[in-house]
């Protein structure tokens, strides 16, 4: 038997929604009596009027969490009082020509190699062999005097 969680065995998640939309309606009336002081200017107003609509939406999502739960409730669930509504889940595609194509890359043999970035590569290669070839000595793994050594 599959235990589905019905919303009275979430308390924390309840909890948390309450807590979150007073503290929304806190904020709100916070800044309508800042609105109203003598200092209060048309932000305070907006603020005033912003965070009840976040408690609003708080609420909203908790409802539609909720909803989108019982909709994949397990088919056939003994606890269950009203027939349930299973919907396979299916993947949803995004329809052609709302996203910018993508460019696709030139064959390697179109591509046109600048004779200044050829230079620039090679010039960059040379310090890194150099690089590498201080960095073995520092190391005393300097192949030519390791080859003359062991000779």
């Amino acid at each position: 038997m599959v235990a589905v969680s019905a919303p009275h065995r979430r308390p924390a998640l309840i909890i948390l929604v309450i807590v979150a939309a007073l503290t929304c309606l806190a904020l709100g009336w916070w800044q309508w009596g800042r609105f109203q002081s003598g200092t209060g200017t048309g932000q305070n107003l907006g603020y005033a009027l912003q965070w009840p609509l976040f408690a609003g939406f708080v609420v909203f999502a908790y409802v539609r969490f909720v909803r989108l739960e019982r909709e994949t409730d397990e088919p056939g669930d003994p606890g269950s009082e009203r027939p349930t509504i299973v919907k396979p889940a299916v993947q949803r595609e995004i329809p052609d020509g709302i996203l910018p194509e993508r460019r696709t890359p030139a064959p390697a043999a179109r591509r046109t190699q600048d004779p200044v970035l050829a230079d620039y590569n090679r010039y960059l290669a040379d310090l890194h062999a150099q690089d590498l070839h201080e960095q073995m000595r520092a190391a005393g793994l300097d192949a030519r005097e390791t080859e003359r050594s062991a000779g």
